[in-house]
């Protein structure tokens, strides 16, 4: 019930939230009304491009009404592939970098970087004002390249190949021009900066005045006044109430909205998990007679002493370290109750209830309390595979050869007798490295049943709405059925990328922008047996050697692409047991696929898995 009362509040707030959120929205949206003094298609500040300088009022872009800026084309601005800003003025075009409204300037530069090219004729700034004219007029000159440069300024951007252009003052005598080697080009008069010294040009503009208005006013021209005056428009208490009228029944509107729409998702979810609960007790009440034990909430809650260490988490829930005594210690994972429907939770229960193998989690109890959830297992304090076979440069972690063909043959060992040992067969459709635990002799134990499904040891196939596993792992024919009917051969695929990985030292599922263009790294470890190459790193002795390659031939063999190719896992048992020189090679598996040349082999990377034709649900 506590459970229940935590998701209801998490609604409500979650509720609030939106409900606050709209508040906030309809408020910013009521308070940019300025009645009708103001056209509303004014009101937003435009932009050409996402760093062009902000335009509103007295300026407007050409796609705007008329009345949203100042009267004068020069007020008229432009957008120039979508990311420069142009201002138009007789005779000269400009690029806009910067408009500051407050001192009523405008930063502008030329499209070309070449001021002085602009500048040939008598030039009009009209509406605006240049704020630093150089008190000198200017001669623009073309000149060989003379013996020594003319003391005059350099202006980069004119010219032809073999001339240069200088740029020579007023007040400059005559006779210190090398006058034999140039040619006299235009005058420029009244130029607003030094040539050559900037091509960026500061403007300013005293008509309109927006100056007085504060920031939290707009501005625009009087009605029915001089061409010249403007008006801002400050909030007044009239306005204000206006608002909130509005806001508050648009306001009223929504939370009613939202009021109906939570609580149709609390009858909704208070009617699904019903139906899980009474799914879950039919169930259990099947179960009663089996060995494990059944925990209430508060007995996890002192096992697991207010579950105060954790151990990971994963998709469907949470592990905890426990202590039933002062010697047993399990691991407690707390299923999320937003997760499935109460399908994977008795999954676990029933499938783990059946099996007792040495390479097999043992399941200790479980919890179903009310909407609390739980499984209890036995505790194993060497992690999981994962963590030793993923880090191939990590020599610290690596467990050596030897070890690892003891794992991999008590994980064959395990998944023969989910197979073959129990009443029914048990595919578990999720091998991989992360749900082989290691206890404290680094013996592996098979873990997480979740996706695991139920059949008779005498049926072929298995009848599957909708693809199930790890990605990387999951074997073609549960993709699609091109490739044959999805039976235990699935769980043969998955472990064969398990041992490859414990050869290649690399993650199967681990693929980046980086390596995907690059070799399929079974295809990797495929090419260096046929090429009679060491398999990876800390390969030291030819027992190394040996046990490598004899891993390697295995995962090749439970790879085939086609159910049928692929060995039983008794069958691999059996080659894992012996001494492997007796192995032969299996068919190349990638050849259908085009067999690329190997790009680095030192560094074998992954290429995405082949896009499979989907299950239809």
């Amino acid at each position: 019930m506590r459970q229940r009362n935590l998701q209801t509040t998490e609604m409500a707030i979650v509720s609030s939230k939106m409900v606050i959120s709209f508040f906030l929205l309809v408020v910013v949206s009521v308070a940019g009304l300025r009645g009708d003094q103001l056209n509303p298609k004014c009101l937003h500040v435009k932009r050409c491009g996402n760093s062009g300088p902000p335009i509103h009022f007295p300026f407007r872009l050409n796609t705007q009404p008329e009345d949203c800026g100042y009267p004068h084309p020069g007020f008229t601005l432009s957008c120039i592939n979508g990311t420069e800003t142009q201002l138009q003025l007789p005779n000269l075009k400009f690029f806009v970098t910067k408009i500051d409204y407050e001192s009523q300037t405008i930063r502008v530069s030329d499209p070309d970087n070449c001021l002085p090219k602009q500048f040939k004729q008598d030039i009009s700034y009209e509406p605006f004002q240049s704020t630093n004219i150089s008190p000198d007029n200017f001669a623009l000159f073309s000149c060989h390249p003379p013996d020594r440069d003319p003391d005059g300024t350099f202006i980069s951007c004119l010219g032809e190949p073999g001339q240069k252009v200088y740029a020579f003052g007023s007040g400059k005598d005559i006779t210190d021009l090398p006058l034999a080697n140039c040619t006299k080009m235009y005058n420029l008069q009244r130029f607003p900066v030094t040539p050559g010294s900037d091509d960026t040009l500061q403007l300013n503009w005293d008509t309109p005045d927006c100056r007085r208005c504060a920031n939290n006013q707009n501005c625009t021209l009087k009605r029915n006044g001089t061409g010249n005056e403007t008006v801002c428009f400050p909030e007044t208490r009239k306005d204000i109430k206006s608002k909130l009228v509005t806001a508050g029944f648009i306001l009223g509107s929504i939370f009613l909205a939202l009021a109906v729409c939570a609580l149709y998702r609390l009858y909704r979810y208070d009617k699904l998990e019903k139906e899980n609960q009474i799914r879950i007790q039919r169930f259990l009440e099947d179960y009663r007679n089996l060995k494990p034990t059944r925990y209430t909430y508060a007995d996890l809650k002192r096992i697991t002493n207010q579950f105060a260490e954790k151990l990971g988490q994963g998709a469907y829930g949470t592990v905890f370290k426990g202590k039933l005594s002062n010697e047993i210690y399990v691991a407690v994972k707390i299923l999320n109750s937003s997760k499935g429907n109460g399908e994977e939770f008795i999954n676990e229960v029933g499938t783990m209830g059946r099996i007792h193998h040495v390479n097999v989690v043992r399941m200790v109890g479980f919890c179903a309390d009310g909407f609390r959830r739980a499984l209890v297992f036995e505790f194993l304090p060497n992690d999981s595979l994962e963590k030793f076979i993923s880090s191939a440069d990590a020599k610290d972690r690596f467990l050596g050869w030897a070890k690892l063909q003891d794992i991999a043959l008590g994980i064959a060992k395990g998944i023969e007798y989910l197979h073959q040992g129990c009443d029914q067969r048990i595919l578990h459709f999720d091998i991989k490295p992360h749900n082989v635990l290691l206890d404290q002799n680094f013996n592996p134990k098979i873990s997480d049943f979740g996706l695991a499904k139920l059949c008779a040891k005498d049926q072929s196939a298995v009848s599957m709405t909708t693809a199930r596993g790890t990605m990387g792992y999951i074997a073609p024919e549960v993709f699609s059925r091109n490739f044959g009917n999805v039976s235990y051969k699935a769980d043969v695929y998955s472990f064969g990328m398990l041992l490859l990985e414990a050869v290649g030292g690399r993650k199967t599922s681990d693929v980046t922008p980086e390596n995907t263009g690059q070799i399929y790294f079974p295809e990797w470890i495929y090419n260096l047996l046929e090429e009679k190459e060491d398999l990876r790193l800390f390969i030291e002795t030819d027992e190394d050697a040996r046990i490598a390659k004899k891993l390697a031939i295995v995962g090749l063999w439970c790879i085939q692409w086609h159910p049928a190719d692929r060995p039983s896992m008794k069958n691999v048992v059996q080659m894992l047991e012996g001494e492997g020189n007796n192995l032969t090679m299996p068919p190349n598996p990638f050849a259908s696929a085009g067999s690329t040349r190997m790009i680095n082999s030192t560094m074998p990377p992954r290429r995405l898995n082949q896009e499979l034709e989907a299950i239809p649900e």
